[in-house]
């Protein structure tokens, strides 16, 4: 961990906060490294079963940092990074056996909509808003953008957003389905906290599998969906979680799930 990257952890719940406002969260090296390995300490800590995203400041992420390439930037060293840097973190980010919230405070924009897009769950300052702004300064979308805008509203809105690099305020967030709730910006960490705090008393072992088996199948076709989901149920048929959910709608009571 750095300085560009805080990190908490109290009742299952860590909060990991890009920590760079002065850049309103620009993307450097140090908030890469800082994320990835805030990332990889949630993953690792048995007590942590769900994950806030959020930025520090007046706005969530500005994307990448484009004064880290120095006065130039070649076809190779932007091909290299985009592959070294920005592909392991969104692996992890989406392979991440537990949920991820992302606490959307301001504006997230380039690659950092991506960011904002690979959380399970997000939530939106009502002041905030999304940009794909690549277009604007004649790019593509990058950091797995593609990818993921044209999953989450179909190729027409996808093209739509990314060509026409137009500033989305979060009520249009909401009704585009790029996020799943707008709320006062004064109270958007405490929020997104709470619905982090809601899945961490989930059964986190079933969540995270939940996670692999939907975007296994953004990939692969029903028949092969339901295959897979054969296999993972074998996981979760015995899982403590499992025998204790049983137990609780026998007995008519709310389940206590372990994580487990």
């Amino acid at each position: 961990m750095n300085e560009a990257v805080l990190y908490t952890a109290n009742d299952g719940v860590a909060t990991i906060t890009l920590n760079r406002p002065e850049t309103r969260n620009a993307l450097s090296d140090a908030i890469l490294t800082g994320l990835m390995t805030a990332l990889e300490q949630a993953r690792d800590d048995a007590t942590v079963r769900a994950v806030v995203l959020t930025g520090a400041g007046k706005g969530f992420c500005s994307g990448a940092d484009l004064g880290m390439f120095g006065t130039t930037i070649t076809p190779d060293t932007m091909h290299e990074y985009l592959v070294t840097r920005y592909e392991p973190l969104m692996a992890l980010m989406t392979g991440l056996p537990k949920p991820i919230v992302g606490a959307i405070n301001g504006w997230a924009a380039g690659a950092g909509a991506s960011l904002a897009l690979a959380c399970d769950l997000r939530l939106i300052a009502d002041d905030g808003g999304m940009v794909q702004a690549f277009s604007n300064i004649g790019l593509i979308p990058d950091a797995g953008a593609t990818w993921l805008l044209v999953r989450l509203v179909g190729y027409a809105r996808a093209f739509e957003l990314a060509a026409e690099g137009e500033r989305v305020s979060a009520e249009r967030c909401a009704e585009l389905g790029l996020v799943n709730q707008v709320v006062p910006a004064a109270t958007l960490l405490e929020a997104a906290q709470a619905r982090a705090a809601k899945l961490a008393t989930r059964p986190t072992l079933a969540v995270g599998l939940l996670k692999q088996a939907l975007y296994y199948a953004l990939q692969h076709d029903l028949s092969s969906a339901i295959i897979n989901e054969a296999d993972v149920q074998r996981q979760t048929i015995v899982s403590a979680d499992h025998r204790e959910g049983v137990r609780a709608f026998l007995e008519k009571r709310t389940p206590q799930f372990r994580g487990e």
